[in-house]
C-alpha cells in the first residue's frame, strides 16, 4: 500500500513518468527500505531544494507506522537513461 502511494506521487512530480520505479524491501517485522528509481532529473525532483520534497514523503508515509506498526525508510536512486 505504501510503495504504491510513493510511486504515484513519485509520478506526479517527475517528467519522466514512465520511468519511475519503486520497489519495497522488508528488513524484519517492523521495517522496510523504498527505493524509488528515477531519472537523474525526476530524482534531484523528488529529493527537492534542501532535501525538502522527500522530507515531506517520509513525513506522509510515517503516518502510516499509526496503522501497520512498520517503520519506512525512503531512498531515492538515480538511474542512467
Amino acid at each position: 500500500m505504501v510503495e504504491k502511494f510513493v510511486e504515484e506521487y513519485a509520478k506526479l512530480s517527475s517528467n519522466e513518468p514512465n520511468k519511475i520505479r519503486v520497489e519495497r524491501v522488508n528488513i524484519n517485522s517492523t521495517y522496510s527500505e523504498i527505493t524509488i528509481f528515477a531519472s537523474t532529473a525526476d530524482a534531484g525532483k523528488l529529493i527537492g531544494k534542501d532535501g525538502k520534497m522527500i522530507s515531506a514523503i517520509k513525513t506522509l508515509i510515517s503516518g502510516c507506522k499509526v496503522k501497520d506498526g512498520i517503520s519506512y525508510k525512503v531512498i531515492v536512486k538515480p538511474i542512467d537513461g
